[in-house]
């Protein structure tokens, strides 16, 4: 490292965004070029992200990288004929020659009568402040000295004996959507995120586990301890290890894990699935699919929360919405394509949910779950891609804590959860208050009945 680089790791991290105003001269280009080559409809997006990502193995560096990125997204219609095209490259002439090539692909493919800009009414008439953007007022050699004492602290816990590897990142990310319509939306948010992955051994080998922080600011940072207690915790709950018995018993799922199995939901309920018609849940609407008492709300303008968006991926105003009610499923999740796929409307989510909220069923948490359950076992990891969408069906490889009246027995591996994910949401039995804010599906434990696991 040389005299000036040591001496910029002193300053605050450069993570600077571009002026809006250069991503609108962009735009400016695109949108004059698609004028041009006679669209009769378009949408641009003008991105950028900046970032530091940090990996780190027994106090040394191994890898260390700062990333500034641009994108430019073309979409131009031509009746109802669509062609994209994207760019990193912002020079002007690079910017006309892909909109002529999106404008070309327009017009060598079909009409199809899905296509098209959403409606213009659906557009917000004005954007919530989220306050999303949280850029870290750390250096380079804070950051560095963050990620040196989680590390140490867990290597020094003990029956821990090595490092997987400390990540640490901080980003930025903004955007600018445009449309022949007049809408003009801007969103810009930050990450910040540090995870550590500790080694243990027991008679039959090594056992790794990990722990993370993440958030929109840098308090994620100041959790280095917790993250490195939590991981080193982790690994000793996992030594010596017992296949359990098959057989049908109750599984908890900790908030980390319990998200994916809303996640699936998600998918489940997301336009695309449902007009080709790969969903287990195709007619479902307002059918029971959970227990009385169980809710799923999108609550998109929660200020400083992950997953919050004013608008969607086509500038559609995203509101509040109850996609499962006591139990009973209300909405689909659905962009413009999609919604005229089906005969509907938009329902704002283009690109996905936006912060979907699990309401909690009972006053416990985790430790409360396993006194209510009784015996079963508490996951703390899950392997492979054992989820099908078309069908609901569900196996996944499991480790995990085998707990007994309620309590902590032994660590359990070599296993394999299955079932079916329609019966798994009917069987739900209690969901905790200990909800995870780290993701954009905010939910706590899961209390799933009766699930099947293979053992020995």
């Amino acid at each position: 490292m040389t005299t000036t680089d040591a001496a910029r790791t002193r300053g605050p991290l450069d993570l600077s965004l571009p002026e809006r105003a250069r991503l609108e001269e962009a735009i400016d280009i695109a949108t004059r070029a698609a004028t041009d080559g006679e669209a009769t409809a378009y949408a641009i997006a003008a991105s950028a992200h900046t970032g530091l990502s940090l990996a780190l193995r027994e106090g040394e560096v191994e890898s260390l990288e700062f990333q500034r990125d641009r994108d430019l997204g073309i979409t131009v219609y031509f009746g109802q004929r669509k062609g994209h095209a994207g760019t990193a490259d912002f020079r002007p002439e690079a910017i006309r020659e892909a909109v002529a090539a999106a404008c070309a692909i327009a017009r060598h493919t079909q009409d199809d009568p899905a296509n098209g800009l959403p409606d213009a009414a659906l557009h917000p008439q004005s954007l919530p402040e989220l306050d999303l953007d949280h850029p870290t007022g750390l250096s380079l050699e804070q950051v560095l000295s963050v990620a040196r004492d989680c590390e140490a602290r867990g290597l020094a816990a003990a029956q821990i004996q090595a490092s997987d590897g400390l990540h640490l990142d901080a980003s930025r990310q903004c955007g600018l959507l445009v449309n022949s319509q007049g809408f003009a939306g801007w969103q810009q948010s930050s990450h910040h995120g540090l995870s550590l992955s500790l080694i243990g051994e027991d008679r039959e080998g090594k056992r790794r586990d990990y722990w993370y922080a993440q958030t929109l600011d840098d308090a994620a940072y100041a959790e280095a301890a917790a993250v490195a207690d939590r991981a080193a915790e982790r690994v000793r709950r996992s030594l010596d290890p017992r296949q359990p018995d098959t057989g049908r018993f109750p599984v908890i799922f900790p908030p980390e894990l319990a998200r994916g199995l809303f996640g699936t939901l998600l998918g489940a309920i997301s336009g695309s699935a449902l007009y080709r018609r790969s969903s287990f849940l195709l007619d479902a609407m307002d059918e029971a699919i959970f227990p009385a008492g169980v809710s799923l709300l999108q609550r998109p303008h929660r200020p400083r929360q992950q997953g919050a968006a004013a608008f969607d991926a086509e500038g559609v105003a995203t509101r509040d919405r109850t996609l499962v009610e006591d139990g009973h499923l209300r909405g689909w999740l659905l962009g413009s394509y999609s919604a005229r796929k089906l005969g509907l409307s938009s329902t704002g989510n283009a690109g996905g949910a936006q912060r979907v909220e699990v309401a909690p069923t009972t006053d416990l948490d985790l430790a409360g779950l396993m006194r209510e359950a009784g015996s079963g076992l508490l996951l703390t990891s899950l392997m492979g891609q054992g989820v099908k969408l078309t069908t609901g069906d569900y196996s996944r490889g499991a480790t995990g804590i085998w707990f007994e009246n309620g309590e902590p027995a032994y660590p359990v591996h070599e296993c394999t959860i299955a079932g079916n994910l329609r019966e798994m949401y009917r069987q739900i039995r209690g969901i905790g208050q200990d909800v995870d804010p780290r993701a954009g599906i905010a939910v706590g434990s899961v209390w799933v009945d009766g699930l099947t696991i293979a053992g020995r």
